[in-house]
């Protein structure tokens, strides 16, 4: 990537879209060392743990429990620094997770997500979470 990206000087559109197709085919590939490429250290999330310790954790465990878990990009939009993104995530629920034990069943939930980026790694994020189907996974 070029290093515009890396210093968010005049950043282009399609290089944070570039940006944001590299952490979500990580993600989909469960691969947390890139993931944690991805990440300052300090991440700030909303509601959540900060850290890029508990963002792995959390990923961790929900690769525990939906071993096939994916998500599916519905719209990007990118302005400055900030990439707000609609995806979908799904998989089937073989693992415990959060104290529930596997279900067998397959779920698909919608998620929005609201990142800053700065240095080429995530600093600030907001908005729902592939943990937060736990609600769903009990009703």
């Amino acid at each position: 990537m070029p290093t515009t990206l890396a210093e968010n000087d005049q950043v282009e559109p399609w290089e944070m879209r570039e940006w944001y197709a590299e952490y979500l085919d990580a993600c989909n590939r469960h691969d947390l060392d890139e993931v944690r490429s991805l990440l300052d250290p300090a991440v700030r999330r909303a509601h959540l743990p900060g850290g890029a310790d508990a963002w792995i954790d959390d990923l961790a465990d929900l690769f525990h429990g939906f071993p096939d878990w994916r998500w599916r990009r519905i719209q990007l939009v990118v302005e400055d620094d900030r990439v707000a993104a609609h995806v979908r995530g799904s998989g089937t629920h073989l693992g415990p997770f959060r104290g529930l034990a596997p279900t067998r069943r397959h779920v698909n939930v919608p998620e929005f997500a609201f990142y800053r980026i700065a240095d080429r790694r995530i600093v600030e994020f907001t908005g729902t979470e592939s943990v937060e189907l736990l609600a769903l996974l009990q009703q």
